[in-house]
């Protein structure tokens, strides 16, 4: 089959739909009736997976390459930076649009995997189905689908994670990943949880906590996780609610008040964390 044509189109205009992210990774949904569109991202890789139950039939078109087939819920479609892609669907679409941008997939090439960043491409993959991935993808959808302000620590975690397994599995090179053994040394676990603390009520990236000890987010990630038993954002939650805890106890302030002193950015996130963590609200909490 020969490959359609290719239109110029702008990615900012060839796939309008609701989307969230922030300055490494984008997430949105795409729905649409049957039909067709194109789209050329010059700084962003794209992974497309649909989220219908039921199979749709694609003709895909990228790298000089055509796909036609049917596409399955956790199916996966992988779009490199500055490859145009065509597609034509026939059934309703519902898919979910992921991207990292190719700087933040540069950096975590460099200081996690240690590899030259500018031999290191990926690879235009059509109909793949790779567990992880379809796992962290899901775990993004879900995200952004709720309020995702105050997560930032967790999103950038999924980032990373994606980032290393997409050039660990569908890169022109693959790294091996290095052993984790030991954690961290307990001093500079000390500086982290110190940092963490004096923080509370701030947006904390992880790139942020992984600078302290000069490494990679990715490396910082895996190691605080030994140390601690908990990932950087599990720990940071635990530590917004234990100072919520005293604060509900010890003052008469507003709930709302507490909630953006601890890093919630509503009362309805610190009931709900809350409430997760303790099995009550706040309120009921306070009045325990």
């Amino acid at each position: 089959m020969e490959n359609p044509a290719m239109p110029e189109v702008d990615a900012h205009t060839s796939f309008p739909s609701s989307s969230s992210g922030n300055d490494i990774l984008r997430v949105e949904t795409l729905q649409y009736a049957p039909g067709e569109a194109s789209c050329h991202f010059e700084e962003t890789h794209t992974i497309f997976m649909p989220l219908a139950s039921r199979p749709i039939h694609y003709l895909q078109a990228q790298d000089d390459k055509t796909y036609t087939g049917l596409y399955r819920k956790g199916d996966i479609l992988i779009t490199p930076a500055k490859i145009p892609l065509f597609v034509r669907w026939e059934g309703e679409e519902n898919c979910l649009q992921i991207q990292l941008t190719t700087q933040f997939l540069q950096s975590v090439a460099r200081e996690t995997l240690e590899q030259n960043s500018d031999l290191i491409e990926l690879i235009p993959t059509f109909h793949v189905r790779d567990a992880q991935m379809e796992a962290i993808a899901m775990m993004l959808h879900t995200e952004f689908q709720q309020d995702t302000s105050g997560n930032r620590l967790y999103l950038d975690s999924l980032a990373n994670i994606l980032a290393v397994n997409l050039l660990r599995h569908h890169a022109t090179k693959r790294p091996q990943l290095p052993i984790y053994e030991g954690g961290l040394p307990p001093r500079q676990l000390q500086q982290v949880l110190d940092y963490i603390d004096a923080h509370l009520d701030c947006e904390i990236k992880l790139a942020d906590l992984a600078q302290i000890l000069d490494m990679s987010p990715f490396h910082f990630s895996r190691l605080f996780k030994l140390s601690t038993g908990k990932s950087p954002h599990q720990y940071l939650i635990q530590q917004r609610i234990e100072h919520a805890k005293q604060l509900l106890k010890q003052t008469d302030r507003r709930i709302i008040d507490i909630a953006y002193e601890c890093g919630f950015n509503s009362h309805s996130h610190l009931s709900k964390q809350f409430r997760q963590m303790m099995g009550v609200t706040p309120k009921v909490y306070r009045m325990g």
